[in-house]
């Protein structure tokens, strides 16, 4: 094993980030004094008001706990009986929630394979097949990851083209955006990438995530339907998603939400990112299929290198098989932190 001192942040996730100091200031600020229950409070009205600018006057925000929730909160609002969801074969929904929107909803998914994290149109013609046919679970909802579970974005043309045809076949699109913020620093930084990619496209439900780009905790899903605007706020509380307390969820995001903090927190995420590539694309032995898009890279490591690198500084097995590893940046990862990262792998592969 190395003998280098690790980085002070290692690359395990973006989970593993602390709160932002802003946020903490401003679950500070919130905490003083009473204020009403279930979200009549200041703090919820800012934070309906700040979604609206983003995503347009009609949008309906509801605050909930956490990232599974808001998927399946942002899913129940739009399903109907004995309908299914399509997804790819590496959406959050299907490998990383323990089956809970199955379980809660009651809803098959259909998870299509998908080599770079990404549906197509043609997979959504596809599986239309089976729509009128009793014997099939009807596919009524298209849920998207932006950005993928593997590191891959979609433009706004591409998201724009499987809503239209979602909704030619009379199906409803959700969007899982865990890490949206990170698609959005890399579209462009601005407003604008972000309503091209979600209001301009056609989709009609997202999750807009935040533990993972500065918050304590807490996820907001957004309607961008009248119809799952009305039937959200029930299934939020008939799920186990309604904070008592949401002037702390809201605190905290509205505080992510000023001065566009959130593209600017993503966006050093994302460049540290390219900073890691850049600083062991050259080391012998680290292979690395693409440079990355967003805050994860995907590189190919000598078996027997693994294990004791993550004991030296911990990160996640990707694909076993062929030996891929997943090192990822957070909001406060510094160029400290990567290079002296890079330094250590250098140094124990090389010797």
């Amino acid at each position: 094993m190395t003998t280098l001192p690790p980085p002070a942040r290692a690359f395990a996730s973006d989970n593993a980030a602390g709160a932002h100091p802003a946020v903490m200031e401003a679950l500070h600020e919130a905490n003083e004094g009473h204020a009403l229950a279930y979200g009549d409070d200041r703090w919820t009205a800012e934070n309906s008001a700040r979604m609206r600018e983003l995503f347009g006057p009609h949008a309906t925000t509801l605050l909930v706990w956490n990232g599974t929730g808001a998927n399946v909160v942002g899913l129940a609002s739009l399903l109907g009986p004995a309908q299914a969801v399509i997804c790819t074969n590496w959406a959050h929904i299907n490998v990383d929630e323990t089956g809970a929107p199955e379980r809660i909803l009651g809803a098959k998914l259909i998870d299509l394979d998908c080599p770079d994290g990404k549906l197509v149109p043609e997979q959504i013609e596809d599986q239309a097949h089976a729509l009128g046919d009793m014997h099939h679970a009807q596919p009524g909802v298209v849920s998207l990851t932006q950005s993928t579970e593997i590191g891959t974005i979609y433009s706004a043309d591409e998201i724009a083209a499987l809503c239209e045809t979602a909704h030619r076949h009379g199906m409803s699109v959700h969007l899982d955006g865990a890490r949206l913020a990170n698609a959005v620093a890399a579209s462009g930084r601005s407003v604008d990438a972000l309503r091209a990619m979600t209001v301009d496209a056609g989709v009609d439900v997202l999750s807009f995530g935040a533990t993972k780009n500065g918050l304590m905790y807490g996820e907001a899903v957004v309607c961008l339907t009248a119809r799952a605007a009305m039937v959200a706020p029930f299934v939020r509380k008939q799920t186990t998603q309604l904070p008592s307390k949401m002037r702390f969820v809201a605190a905290q995001l509205n505080a992510l939400l000023r001065d566009d903090l959130w593209i600017d927190l993503a966006g050093r995420a994302n460049e540290m990112a390219m900073r890691l590539y850049e600083r062991t694309v050259d080391i012998p032995g680290v292979v690395h299929d693409t440079a990355p898009v967003v805050n994860s890279v995907f590189p190919h490591l000598p078996a027997d290198a693994i294990r004791p690198l993550q004991e030296w500084c911990f990160f996640w097995d990707w694909h076993v098989a062929s030996h891929q590893v997943r090192w990822m940046t957070a909001w406060d990862t510094t160029e400290d932190d990567v290079d002296q990262f890079a330094a250590g792998v250098r140094h124990h592969l090389l010797g």
